[in-house]
């Protein structure tokens, strides 16, 4: 039997997919890489924006053909396409043989089971991901409690509910097994972790117990909230060697009335108080965020001050988005999309030429430096790996350096990436 996973969306959808390809093989089917080969088809799906959410309609569609075509073929759909109401999908799309919502393996276990596939042996929720490469992603939390007007997430996730800490250590051990050698923990909200549990777990603990594990190297962390960021988690990163010195901390705007319309419950001073806080912590963390530009209502004046926010924060990289209207969020249904689209266009490629600049002269100051990558490959005749900040080095040499952490002399800059030569001792 054969099965085929598509994926679209955040890491999150990644990992999930990841895990559930792991559990097929498990029980010994075959993955396919054309859809029409697969006798069991998931789709793995992602509605954050409205364009995402078309392009999930449009899948289902072609696959209606398939299954016409082949009838024999099972269908399941998970990831934020779908909602609690399981009876309008089915009612919707007939054609597909089960739904269920992100992170819900039992369901799919049960599903497994009443289709008779495989050799049905142990458990989804410890499947090994199948690693494809030295870096494994790991959920430790699913869902999320803010609710910024913009986001269906809270909506098609649900609330936050974390793993517990001795799941995610053992998931861990065994990606650290099989060849890992950085993990990267993810959740909508992945610095809320461990709220839920009421047991005194938090990140910051679940960090140290990983920072132990054997064979792994590095340990990074997303997406997080700025009002998460304790002064508490912030020392851990410090203090502990595998934790990476980079992080993303989302600002979304620089202006405090479109903070406020967006439910981020945090002030321009406040985000940039703890990045101040951060940088004194940690001398060299690197920092990215990401920007909504085009926000309902945002005038010149408040789009200023995301840009004036940008010059000065001077983040390592800068995720930047123009708002598209996202149906059933609070700013659709509350907030008329009255920034014009060049508008917002106009506005994105300034924040874009902006930050370049910045990066440019953040990465030049590297040159000559000696910095420490874990070598994830080779791309033509150049090996290629990141920093302990996430920058991306390249640099050539004739040994096999895949998996290990080398010292890298810094030669040459560019916004995107480092060029460099191996060190010499």
């Amino acid at each position: 039997m054969k099965y085929h996973v598509w994926t679209m969306g955040c890491q999150m959808n990644k990992a999930e997919s990841s895990r559930l390809a792991g559990y097929l093989a498990s029980l010994g089917l075959e993955n396919v890489k054309d859809i029409k080969d697969a006798d069991i088809l998931i789709l793995n799906t992602c509605v954050v924006r409205q364009n995402a959410e078309d392009k999930v309609n449009g899948m289902l569609g072609y696959l209606k053909g398939i299954k016409q075509a082949k009838p024999e073929m099972r269908i399941a759909v998970t990831g934020c396409f779908v909602t609690d109401d399981l009876s309008a999908l089915s009612k919707s799309f007939p054609y597909v043989n089960h739904f269920f919502k992100p992170g819900e393996s039992r369901s799919f276990e049960e599903w497994l089971l009443s289709e008779s596939v495989g050799n049905l042996h142990g458990n989804i929720g410890m499947a090994l991901q199948s690693v494809s490469s030295l870096s494994v992603y790991i959920p430790i939390i699913q869902g999320c409690n803010n609710f910024c007007s913009y986001c269906i997430v809270p909506y098609r996730r649900g609330r936050e509910q974390s793993r517990t800490a001795e799941d995610v250590v053992t998931e861990a051990q065994k990606a650290a097994v099989a060849g890992a050698r950085e993990i990267i923990l993810l959740g909508q909200n992945v610095n809320s972790y461990g709220k839920d549990l009421g047991n005194g777990t938090d990140l910051s603990g679940l960090l140290a117990l990983l920072n132990q594990l054997e064979g792994l190297l590095r340990i990074r962390f997303l997406t997080n909230h700025p009002r998460d960021m304790s002064p508490d988690l912030i020392s851990s990163i410090a203090s502990l060697d595998k934790v990476c010195h980079h992080f993303c901390v989302p600002l979304q705007a620089g202006d405090d009335l479109i903070l406020k319309a967006m439910h981020r419950h945090y002030t321009y001073q406040d985000f940039r108080a703890l990045i101040r806080q951060t940088r004194q912590m940690i001398p060299d963390i690197a920092l990215s965020t990401d920007i909504i530009v085009g926000f309902p209502g945002e005038s010149e004046d408040q789009f200023e001050n995301t840009f004036k926010a940008i010059e000065e924060l001077r983040f390592d990289a800068v995720h930047i988005a123009a708002y598209s209207t996202r149906t059933q969020t609070y700013a659709s249904e509350h907030y008329p999309d009255d920034v014009p689209y060049e508008v917002k266009i106009q506005r994105l490629r300034r924040v874009e030429n902006l930050q370049k600049g910045i990066l440019t002269e953040i990465n030049r100051q590297l040159i000559g430096k000696t910095l420490e990558i874990l070598v994830e490959g080779k791309k033509g005749s150049k090996w290629y790996g990141r920093t302990y900040s996430d920058k991306v080095v390249f640099f050539t040499g004739s040994q096999d350096y895949s998996g290990k952490l080398v010292s890298i002399l810094i030669e040459s800059a560019s916004p995107w990436s480092l060029q460099g030569i191996p060190a010499t001792v």
